[in-house]
């Protein structure tokens, strides 16, 4: 498929932000010890129609203190299939879409280090908009953390519109919320969708929240991945990861985009823990 310049710049984008994270990331192993780096797997699809439908590449990594860290970019298009087109904007005349995003799942060895999550992504069909977010995730909170991940996200949203972090924070506290259980998944971040208009603006801010994760998590793995800890944090950590299961399976938009798109399956998975537990 050719892309239009606003596709290709987004792509591109995503792809540099997922060289700087993993880079990041195995910084932080080599501190800990360990030689652990990500293992990059391609993968392509085929399309509802038959045809080619692009593809993406899954990196993952375990090591001493990211047990389990997944972060994939993918590149797709086709068409939508019709039970799933009537919940898209802009496939009312054309079921055609595009979509190209990053998406990151960390799941940490240390029970005090809290997981993470972040995914930005551009869609094309009739419409064009950016998406996205970052959420904390901490089976042991700590307002520090809390504070500091939330901090970084304001000041990324402040950039770029006044009543961005207020909106954006409160659909995440909607969105990371398990109804059967009446419990959040974990201590927020921003959680964003059709985000539409101005492209350079939207794309901009895009950008921002992914330099605001670079900003924010890493710090905090460093401030926790030496803490002690001992086996009833284990069990609270392993606890937690099971509510994180649910969500991701019955609730998470990007799981079921992936799975009505024909996406690869390791890929769509990589989000869950290798380890949970259901007391």
């Amino acid at each position: 498929m050719q892309l239009d310049p606003q596709q290709a710049a987004a792509r591109t984008w995503f792809e540099a932000l997922r060289n700087r994270i993993c880079t990041e990331f195995e910084a932080i192993e080599r501190e800990a010890g360990s030689d652990a780096s990500f293992a990059y797997t391609p993968w392509e699809r085929t399309d509802h129609s038959g045809q080619p439908g692009g593809g993406g590449v899954r990196g993952q990594m375990g090591g001493r203190v990211f047990e389990k860290v997944g972060v994939n970019v993918s590149t797709v298009h086709g068409q939508f299939a019709p039970e799933f087109a009537s919940s898209i904007p802009g496939t009312e005349d054309d079921p055609s879409f595009f979509a190209t995003g990053i998406s990151l799942v960390a799941h940490m060895a240390n029970p005090h280090v809290p997981a993470v999550h972040m995914n930005t992504r551009f869609l094309t069909t009739g419409k064009r908009w950016f998406g996205g977010g970052a959420d904390l995730n901490p089976a042991i909170p700590y307002p520090e953390d809390t504070a500091d991940f939330h901090a970084e996200l304001k000041r990324a949203c402040d950039a770029h519109g006044a009543d961005y972090y207020e909106r954006y924070a409160k659909w995440a506290e909607e969105y990371f919320w398990l109804p059967h259980r009446q419990v959040a998944r974990g201590v927020g971040g921003i959680f964003y969708d059709r985000l539409e208009g101005d492209f350079d603006a939207n794309f901009a801010f895009t950008r921002a929240v992914g330099e605001a994760f670079l900003a924010a998590f890493p710090p905090i793995v460093r401030r926790r991945m030496d803490q002690p800890f001992d086996a009833g944090d284990m069990d609270r950590l392993l606890t937690f990861r099971g509510r994180y299961v649910e969500f991701n399976l019955l609730y998470d938009r990007g799981t079921l985009f992936g799975l009505k798109t024909g996406g690869n399956i390791d890929a769509i998975l990589m989000s869950l823990p290798p380890l949970a537990a259901w007391r």
